[in-house]
């Protein structure tokens, strides 16, 4: 059945996590990215934030990453140069926010808030934009447009780490079922995993009546 959105499209919606081997986004007591953000994963960023990219994001993810990179950028940040410029390159890039709690103006500059629907939002966005839609975290927003049949990419970096004691943020409760054909792979560092998938929305297990 169903597979990303067939209707023609400017835009390429994608979505874009990191996770630990064990599915949480992030664990409590543990720094960012686990501690193992190393150079060659943090050179790739820096490259990522360069193409057209236009981020999406709800509301508690626009107000830690904004918090980060005003950190950032400010003096002794307690950041590495690497991280410092992977953060700081976020307020260039154009955001669009996602919240009915939010009030414009929004402080963190090129910051778009969309008080509606975001799953409709996001649907005229691939028709009438072009470049690349990314999410930035935004687990239940990632999810719904999955659900939705708009996801055009799914992109995983694994960090190998297992934090079944102090993970938090599970990414995948609540997804469909969803078929991955893998069309770019790469190791950072060796130690962290970049998986690229195209994704396709399944009603039932592979084979049974309802695929």
């Amino acid at each position: 059945m169903g597979g990303t959105n067939t209707e023609a499209s400017s835009a390429e919606l994608m979505i874009d996590l990191i996770i630990s081997l064990d599915g949480y986004a992030s664990a409590e007591g543990w720094p960012g990215w686990w501690g193992l953000e190393g150079p060659e994963y943090l050179a790739w960023l820096e490259e990522e934030g360069k193409k057209e990219l236009t981020m999406l994001m709800g509301a508690n993810t626009y107000r830690v990453m904004a918090s980060l990179s005003d950190q950032a950028a400010g003096e002794d940040s307690g950041f590495s140069e690497e991280e410092g410029a992977s953060l700081t390159g976020l307020a260039a890039m154009p955001k669009v926010i996602f919240s009915s709690t939010l009030r414009e103006p929004l402080a963190w500059p090129n910051s778009e808030l969309v008080a509606g629907d975001a799953v409709e939002a996001v649907r005229e966005m691939k028709r009438t934009r072009t470049g690349t839609l990314s999410t930035l975290g935004s687990i239940s927003l990632s999810r719904s447009l999955l659900a939705a049949g708009l996801v055009d990419r799914f992109r995983l970096v694994v960090f190998p780490v297992i934090t079944g004691k102090t993970g938090s943020e599970r990414i995948y409760d609540g997804y469909p079922d969803v078929a991955l054909e893998m069309i770019n792979s790469r190791v950072f560092d060796g130690r962290s995993q970049l998986l690229e998938y195209i994704p396709t929305l399944l009603s039932g297990p592979p084979g049974s009546r309802r695929t």
